[in-house]
């Protein structure tokens, strides 16, 4: 780090909002005064990777055209929390509910398309994966069965693709899942697991912005977005909600997160069960 003065490492109120506004611009999330100090400490570890002398500097790389850093910058910002099973009903639902009644809908076409919307490292969508696997079990092979799992951030889209994490990630899984679907990463990375190979086959993994143009059309019979709306403010909520209900077939499933209650003023969302959504 530069032998620059503390002050110059300070985040005053107006470079405060300077930030908000852009990450506001770029991914639409709202960044609330509660949020300074995350805000200060994420940045401060770019800007001492970078050796930047202030903030004031580090704003004004942000703003160079074509920057290299803008990627960086949000990946930083954008909070990924996660765990596997996280908020485990949405995938009782699925097991025990949606999929026999897909089963029947779809009939001979054996088609099931799902979308993990914002996946982070990817225990959710390899949670999707193991419980799709756990119901068709060997029949898998006979389905057009897909996962497609976005996010906003590059970093951990790279995480979620290699499907090693660290063993703490596993230990309150019961021992049966931990059993079939994960084995040690050693000796290539002591003290980690990685999943089932088996378990990526029908996952694609795409870096995506919620807020810009989808490239895929639909249908999909199941959507995941937990814990995403929450940072958006309610305009970008519904234009996001809107979107999904486009390409979502009569019948899917939407999932949201257990702080989100914006379906509810939809009249096309049939609620079902805990933050679990019916399109009729």
């Amino acid at each position: 780090m530069s032998n620059v003065r503390a002050e110059e490492h300070s985040l005053n109120p107006r470079q405060f909002q300077e930030l908000c506004d852009m990450v506001y611009e770029i991914t639409g999330i709202v960044l609330k005064e509660s949020k300074r100090e995350m805000v200060y400490r994420r940045l401060m570890r770019r800007i001492r990777e970078l050796n930047v002398p202030s903030f004031s500097e580090y704003f004004q790389l942000l703003k160079t055209n074509d920057s290299e850093e803008l990627p960086n910058f949000i990946n930083a910002i954008t909070t990924n929390l996660t765990s596997f099973y996280r908020e485990s009903h949405h995938f009782d639902y699925l097991l025990e509910n949606f999929l026999p009644e897909h089963e029947k809908f779809t009939g001979a076409k054996r088609r099931l398309r799902v979308w993990s919307s914002a996946c982070s490292t990817g225990e959710e969508p390899y949670t999707l994966s193991i419980t799709l696997n756990k119901y068709f079990g060997r029949q898998i092979n006979l389905w057009d069965c897909k996962i497609l799992a976005t996010d906003l951030d590059t970093n951990v889209l790279d995480t979620s693709k290699e499907g090693v994490y660290k063993l703490d990630r596993i230990e309150s899984l019961p021992t049966k899942i931990k059993k079939d679907w994960f084995e040690s990463a050693e000796p290539d990375y002591p003290g980690h697991v990685r999943v089932n190979e088996i378990l990526k086959d029908i996952i694609t993994f795409k870096q995506l912005n919620l807020l810009n143009a989808w490239p895929m059309k639909g249908p999909f019979d199941v959507i995941f977005c937990r814990n995403v709306l929450i940072y958006f403010d309610r305009p970008t909520q519904e234009a996001i909600l809107e979107k999904f209900l486009k390409i979502l077939r009569p019948g899917g499933a939407l999932m949201l997160g257990h702080s989100e209650s914006v379906a509810k003023g939809y009249s096309q969302l049939d609620p079902v069960g805990r933050t679990t959504y019916i399109k009729l």
